[in-house]
């Protein structure tokens, strides 16, 4: 079945729902849906550690808004192809969000012979379909440290090409630690 639209997610709700206990009646969700994100921190660590590489990028939330994983995911990987073949080994990235927030849906059928699968409202808690990360305004979703200044409008660029993939709206911070 194919994912929904985001629209359907991209709301923030009053809290994270992550309730998972190892106390089966207290576990609502009975599975935790595996996480898509595969690595968060990427490039050379050393260097960003000894603050060698002075120039940043933040990708920003400008609102409350909630992201699926899978949106974060195909961003890093957009942005990490296009940082590896121009810099490859001159840049620190990380992503600064992690998906707690598990998304259900309440399965419905519609169309001849749907009534035998449905219970309606009756049960209505929904199965686990993926993970989300809710964010604050002004809460940034990638950091990316860089060495030069042409890396960081090359990189800007790719940053504003992945705003498509997410809800809501995203800003860049630049910062010069010279």
């Amino acid at each position: 079945m194919a994912l929904r639209k985001a629209l359907a997610y991209s709301h923030m709700k009053a809290r994270p729902y992550t309730r998972k206990s190892s106390v089966k009646s207290k576990s609502y969700i009975k599975a935790v849906p595996p996480q898509k994100i595969t690595k968060f921190k990427m490039g050379d660590m050393h260097g960003y550690e000894e603050g060698k590489l002075k120039y940043i990028v933040k990708v920003v939330a400008d609102g409350k808004v909630m992201i699926r994983d899978n949106a974060i995911e195909a961003a890093r990987q957009f942005i990490h192809k296009i940082l590896d073949e121009h810099y490859n080994g001159l840049y620190y990235f990380e992503v600064k969000v992690a998906p707690h927030h598990i998304l259900r849906e309440n399965k419905m059928l519609t169309g001849a012979g749907a009534d035998r699968m449905q219970t309606g409202m009756q049960l209505s808690f929904g199965a686990t379909i993926g993970r989300a990360a809710q964010l604050k305004a002004g809460q940034p979703i990638f950091l990316i440290a860089l060495t030069s200044d042409k890396a960081r409008r090359v990189t800007a660029h790719a940053c504003m090409q992945t705003k498509a993939k997410f809800p809501g709206h995203i800003r860049l911070e630049m910062v010069d630690l010279k």
